[in-house]
């Protein structure tokens, strides 16, 4: 695992909304009185969904509502990489999952048009918009390439189909995750190819059922 640390320009100070409070509040009475640090991985959860990333600030005063140690909830911020330790961008945080499915399938390519079009993996966009990094499987093999696009995962992706989804993200727009060829779920590509006879699912096919050495009811 490679070494993760906090980002070297950190804002002066951090506060909770009163939305992200009550969330974090909401997670804290979900466990008995004096373990209210089991609520540390929501807490800085929400604290990302609040800020895009997890500051030093943010994490000192989730330390102090839980009651816990500044060093021990660092500890959990730095371990887990779902929690971003610096900014990431405005419109778009991309992951591009590069693990042996997707990079078969193409993903180098996706990779590549992230660096002409974002610049250096793990850094900001010039315009502060967008910010991307090479992940390890995100579990969507058979829908390789993929990439996690803030909260979703788009499947099936193709360097032009993450092009238009960038110019989608950079426009406002709320592209619909998933397949971007169609496909349902993990079905396979054009369709389901077997276990499509419906007499499989109607129960046309079914048998009486008895348990043999047991005396039957006898028939009236």
């Amino acid at each position: 695992m490679s070494v993760r640390r906090l980002a070297a320009v950190q804002p002066e100070s951090f506060a909770f909304s009163a939305e992200t409070l009550a969330e974090v509040q909401k997670w804290m009475a979900n466990f008995p009185a004096g373990k209210q640090a089991s609520a540390v991985i929501p807490a800085l959860w929400l604290v990302q969904k609040q800020e895009g990333w997890v500051s030093e600030p943010a994490i000192r005063t989730v330390a102090e509502l839980l009651g816990m140690p500044v060093i021990r909830v660092l500890e959990i911020a730095t371990f887990y990489t779902m929690f971003m330790l610096e900014p990431v961008g405005d419109v778009a945080l991309i992951q591009v999952c590069g693990t042996s499915p997707c990079q078969l399938r193409g993903s180098e390519d996706l990779l590549s048009l992230c660096r002409s079009r974002i610049g250096p993996a793990n850094h900001l966009s010039a315009d502060g918009k967008f910010y991307w990094q090479e992940v390890e499987c995100l579990g969507a093999c058979s829908n390789a390439p993929m990439a996690a696009i803030n909260d979703y995962y788009y499947e099936d992706l193709t360097v032009e189909t993450l092009g238009q989804l960038m110019d989608d993200f950079a426009a406002g727009k709320k592209p619909a995750p998933g397949s971007l060829i169609g496909r349902t779920n993990a079905a396979p590509e054009g369709g389901a190819i077997t276990l499509i006879d419906p007499s499989l699912y109607d129960g046309s096919k079914a048998k009486p059922f008895t348990i043999p050495n047991l005396p039957q009811p006898e028939k009236a």
